[in-house]
């Protein structure tokens, strides 16, 4: 190996699982050399790192909101009456639910950039 232009050996281990998807991935491009392959992901490849605060938040919110839309149901159960008021807060709701999926989208298209 000391002639050789790469004469540093890494060894990983991986479960048949694991052998199995890296071949599917190896087709894709396509490659049979696992070296090359595995040495063009780990120099190139990159990692993404994801901030879901802002998801968990939606998430949060739309919550909150199905447990208003449960409320005003239930009431409408019980007294077989459909409110103004309960509509105009089903309409409220709904308006903050697509501004809350705008804003989540613009921000998941800035990351396709």
């Amino acid at each position: 190996m000391e002639n050789r232009k790469r004469n540093v050996q890494i060894i990983i281990r991986v479960t048949e699982e694991e052998r199995a998807l890296i071949e599917e991935k190896m087709q894709q491009i396509p490659t049979l050399n696992l070296s090359a392959y595995a040495r063009k992901i780990l120099i190139d490849g990159y990692i993404i790192t994801l901030d879901l605060q802002e998801v968990k938040g939606h998430t949060a919110q739309l919550q909150k909101i199905g447990v208003n839309i449960n409320q005003i149901a239930k009431r409408i159960n019980e007294t077989g009456r459909i409110y103004a008021d309960d509509m105009d807060e089903i309409k409220r709701t709904m308006e903050e639910v697509w501004r809350l999926e705008r804003r989540l989208l613009l921000q998941f298209k800035g990351l396709m950039k």
